[in-house]
């Protein structure tokens, strides 16, 4: 089988983690195949680049029967289908808060460098009232690590799920430091009420040809609870026909008993309007609690919001 990714270690990481649980389920070996796509080659910040610039060269490869297979921070993935394929598995989704690398919050001095890309990211900084300045910034984990060690930035946001992945989150140690990384000093996890993740952060998304019979062997590593949060998150998207360049936050979390709580923001793009509601549902119909959530949003005035960035 032959399972396609990008070609930096988190992606590589991510894809092999799926091609270890493939191999454990079906006896079969599994062979990584990296794929170059159109963001990899470009430096520009990902709001310009817009929505699938990082999948859409393994969709193609797909469709061109490159590879069988194709795996895909679910974060990165437009809202609306693919012509011809599917998402055959959602493996057990990873840690989706934000962490803070650097500095704690409240060791954050006035005029603090934060590293982000994320204008979701941005404007919750800046709905904080705290008195730094965001620099944008592009590159892999150990590119943006870099910048904290050499005292460019103060501090990065990044998604946990990364680093956990990459095996650099010293939880176990109580030490709230990088595995290996003395010189990067302190890192705090972000309470999704500090800051509310992007949607489908931490998941990854396993896909295939629709026609394809290797529908039956992925789904074997698809964890129902982690899909069914994930399309509740991007039906609450879609529904405010948002990508994910836009200052549009959400996380769902099952709460026993088939339920499911779902929270979502819209931001203005510099942080001073802020919407923020929840609503509760169940694990059987996680799109419709996305979109009731993104309705209420909207009549909440987030269409408005939204505005200011468009």
């Amino acid at each position: 089988m032959r399972l396609g990714t990008r070609g930096s270690a988190l992606a590589m990481a991510q894809a092999g983690l799926v091609a270890r649980a493939i191999e454990d389920r079906t006896g079969e070996p599994v062979e990584l195949v990296e794929i170059v796509t159109s963001g990899d080659r470009s430096s520009a910040p990902v709001a310009q680049l817009g929505v699938g610039v990082f999948v859409s060269a393994l969709r193609d490869a797909l469709l061109a029967k490159e590879i069988d297979v194709a795996v895909h921070s679910y974060k990165d993935l437009p809202t609306a289908p693919a012509d011809g394929l599917l998402i055959a598995a959602v493996p057990p989704r990873e840690d989706p808060r934000d962490v803070l690398v650097g500095r704690t919050l409240a060791q954050l001095a006035a005029g603090a460098r934060v590293g982000t890309g994320a204008v979701r990211r941005i404007a919750q900084l800046h709905a904080l009232g705290l008195p730094i300045e965001t620099v944008p910034i592009r590159g892999n984990v150990d590119t943006r690590l870099r910048k904290v060690a050499a005292g460019e930035l103060d501090a990065v946001v990044l998604a946990a799920a990364g680093l956990a992945r990459l095996g650099l989150l010293d939880e176990a140690a109580g030490k709230r430091r990088l595995a290996g990384l003395a010189q990067v000093p302190a890192y705090e996890l972000l309470d999704p009420s500090v800051l509310l993740p992007e949607p489908a952060q931490g998941a990854l998304a396993v896909e295939c040809r629709a026609e394809d019979r290797l529908f039956d062997v992925l789904s074997t590593v698809d964890d129902p609870v982690s899909r069914a949060t994930v399309d509740a998150e991007r039906a609450l998207l879609a529904t405010l026909e948002a990508g994910c360049s836009a200052p549009v936050a959400g996380l769902a979390e099952a709460t026993g008993d088939g339920e499911v709580h779902l929270r979502g923001a819209v931001l203005s793009p510099d942080g001073r309007v802020a919407l923020r509601l929840d609503r509760a549902g169940t694990l059987a119909d996680p799109a419709t609690l996305g979109r009731q959530l993104a309705e209420d949003l909207l009549r909440a005035g987030a269409d408005t919001v939204l505005g200011v960035q468009r």
